[in-house]
C-alpha cells in the first residue's frame, strides 16, 4: 500500500467510524454542552473542522477548516470571546492548494502568542501537503510554507525551536517522522525514520499521528497500518519509540504490534499521550471485542512493553471508533472523542467520552455529550481544557441548517 494512493485521512476516519461504532453513558456531574460558533457553507463559504483547537494567551480560539475561505480550499480561524460571552469567527489565511497545499488536519501549535505552525496533507508543490508558519505583525498575520511535504497531523517543538512530526511521503512512499531545523537561513528538513523498511513493514506503516516527547527527549507515535500483529493486509498498527542516541541519530523500536491478540484493537489513527510515570495511552478505531475500538495503555517495564486495555468499546449507541488522540485533566482522567452515539447520521453522530481512575486500576467510562446533528456531528479531533477546567471541541460536520461543523463547550 502507498501512502499517495490512499483516500485523505478524514475520509478514512469517517468511513471506519461509519462501518464500526459503542457503550453506557453515565455523567460528569451534569455537564453543560454549548455550541459557540457554527460553521456555515453558502454565504460564508465556511469549511468544518477535523483538527482541533489551540488558544493563545488570552483564551481565544484557533483552528484550520477543511474547505471555505477565498479558494474553497479551506482556512485557518481565530474565534475571539467578545465582552457579551458570544464568540466572533476571523478567517487569517486561506489555502491556495496549488502553492500551500489544502486539506489541513493536523491541530495548530502555538509558539508564544506570536507564531502559529501547521500542516496541510494535501496538494502543493509535490503534492504531498506542506508545513506553514504564520507570524503575527501589527497589521495582522504572514504566511509561510517552511517545508514542501505535508503531514495528516499537526507539529511539536523541542527546547531549541525545531520541529517534530510524521510527515509524507517517506523514503518508502509509507511515511516518516521528521524534523524541521531552523536556522537563519530557514528551516532544513531531516527524515530521523522512514517506515515499512522492509517487506510486510513489520517496523509499522503511515503514521497519521503526530509524535510525543518525555523528558530524555526521545519520540513516541503510532501507525495505521504494519506491525507483526495477526491482522490482514499490512498489518493492524504498531505503537513506535524512536530514541535519540548520542552521535545524533535515531533509533526505532515497534513497542506494539496491533493487534497482538484475540479481541485488541487495530487501525491506530490516534496519537499517545504520556502521563508522569512514562505510560503511553492511546485509541484504536477497530478491533476489540465488538469491532467498535480500545482505549489502551502501554507500561514500560526492564523486559520492553505492555499492553492494558482500559476500555473496549462494545456497542455504538454510546459511541465507537475513536480516531483522535487523548486528554489528560489534572487529576490524570482521560477524555477524547468518537464515532457512534445516538443522533440522526447514519451510524451515529458521534460522542464526548471521558474515563474516570477507578478502584483497583480500573477505568470508568462515561459519555459527556452525545451529538444529535443539530449541534454538530462527527467529532474527530482531540479535546482541551481551559484553565478553569472547560472543556472545548470541534467537528466535521453537523449544526443544522446550512451548518458543516461547530466549535463547541462543555462546562463541569
Amino acid at each position: 500500500m502507498r501512502l499517495r494512493k490512499q483516500m485523505p485521512i478524514r475520509n478514512r476516519v469517517a468511513l471506519a467510524v461509519a462501518t464500526f461504532l459503542a457503550l453506557l453513558p453515565t455523567a460528569w456531574a451534569n455537564p453543560k454542552f454549548k455550541v459557540l460558533y457554527r460553521f456555515y457553507a453558502g454565504k460564508y463559504n465556511d469549511g468544518g473542522v477535523w483538527s482541533g483547537l489551540a488558544f493563545d494567551r488570552k483564551g481565544n480560539l484557533y483552528g484550520t477548516t477543511w474547505g471555505g475561505g477565498a479558494n474553497g480550499e479551506g482556512t485557518v480561524f481565530e474565534i475571539v470571546r467578545s465582552d457579551k460571552g458570544t464568540w466572533r469567527k476571523k478567517v487569517l489565511h486561506s489555502f491556495d492548494p496549488r502553492t500551500e497545499g489544502n486539506d489541513p488536519g493536523g491541530t495548530l501549535l502555538f509558539d508564544g502568542d506570536t507564531a502559529l505552525y501547521g500542516t496541510t496533507s494535501l496538494n502543493g508543490p509535490n503534492v504531498s501537503g506542506t508545513v506553514f508558519q504564520m507570524t503575527r505583525t501589527s497589521g495582522g498575520w504572514t504566511f509561510q510554507v517552511i517545508d514542501d511535504y505535508g503531514s495528516y497531523a499537526g507539529v511539536v517543538p523541542d527546547q531549541v525551536g525545531n520541529l517534530y512530526g510524521s510527515i509524507r511521503p517517506g523514503e518508502y512512499d509509507n511515511g516518516a517522522v521528521a524534523e524541521l531545523v531552523h536556522s537563519a537561513g530557514g528551516w532544513t528538513q531531516n527524515y530521523l525514520y522512514s517506515f515499512c523498511a522492509k517487506s510486510g513493514c513489520p517496523d509499522g506503516a503511515i503514521p497519521v499521528s503526530g509524535v510525543v516527547f518525555d523528558g530524555a527527549g526521545n519520540l513516541y507515535g503510532t501507525t495505521e497500518y504494519g506491525g507483526t500483529g495477526k491482522a490482514g493486509g499490512l498489518g493492524g498498527g504498531t505503537a513506535y519509540e524512536l530514541q535519540r542516541k548520542p552521535d545524533g541519530t535515531w533509533e526505532h523500536q515497534v513497542l506494539h504490534s496491533f493487534p497482538a491478540f484475540n479481541g485488541d484493537g487495530m487501525l491506530v489513527y490516534a496519537g499517545l499521550v504520556m502521563d508522569k510515570q512514562g505510560n503511553l495511552y492511546g485509541a484504536t478505531a477497530q478491533g476489540g471485542a465488538a469491532t467498535c475500538g480500545t482505549i489502551f495503555k502501554l507500561t514500560p517495564s526492564a523486559t520492553g512493553w505492555s499492553e492494558t486495555l482500559l476500555y473496549d468499546f462494545p456497542q455504538r449507541k454510546d459511541g465507537c471508533g475513536p480516531a483522535s488522540s487523548l486528554t489528560f485533566d489534572a487529576a490524570g482522567n482521560l477524555y477524547g472523542t468518537a464515532g457512534g452515539g445516538i443522533g440522526d447520521c447514519n451510524g451515529g453522530c458521534g460522542v464526548v467520552f471521558k474515563l474516570s481512575r477507578a478502584a483497583r486500576g480500573q477505568w470508568k467510562y462515561s459519555v459527556l455529550h452525545s451529538f444529535q446533528d443539530y449541534d454538530g456531528a462527527l467529532p474527530s479531533a482531540s479535546v482541551i481544557f481551559d484553565k478553569k477546567g472547560n472543556l472545548y471541541g470541534t467537528t466535521g460536520l453537523g449544526g443544522g441548517g446550512h451548518s458543516v461543523g461547530v466549535v463547541f463547550e462543555i462546562t463541569p
